[in-house]
């Protein structure tokens, strides 16, 4: 289940990516246009900004803009960033891997069915991007 930390992350995103073209964006105006708690969207924002997806840039005209193009931040990379693995359990995670306590992966049908689940869910989150929620 998606946090609602990236919950909100992806509604700032994609309302940043419909209107990228006016600059940056503010971030009263993320939180107002898409209802997210202001304190809460300022963490979310300067989390994908350390992350290298976002920039800001202060003073008149400041606001959040796109480090990178919308078309090339993939959403498992996002959910990844801001809340860790993907996969439902840490043995079958690609990129957070951890053996489960008291199990035999070798021979482990839950293990086998759920690494199906993640490959299936990698293939739609790894294709799909920031861009293609707009």
């Amino acid at each position: 289940m998606l946090s609602k930390k990236t919950q909100y992350a992806f509604k700032a995103l994609m309302y940043m990516a419909q209107v990228e073209k006016e600059g940056p964006i503010l971030i009263a105006e993320i939180a107002q246009k898409k209802n997210i708690p202001i304190k809460f969207l300022e963490n979310i924002l300067l989390e994908l900004k350390n992350m290298g997806v976002l920039d800001s840039k202060k003073g008149k005209g400041g606001g959040y803009f796109f480090k990178e193009r919308p078309k090339n931040i993939t959403l498992a990379s996002v959910m990844r960033k801001l809340d860790g693995p993907i996969a439902l359990l840490p043995c079958v995670s690609l990129n957070f891997y951890e053996p489960c306590k008291n199990c035999d992966e070798g021979d482990c049908k839950l293990r086998d069915t759920l690494i199906l689940v993640r490959d299936a869910t990698l293939k739609i989150l790894e294709k799909k991007s920031v861009a293609d929620l707009v």
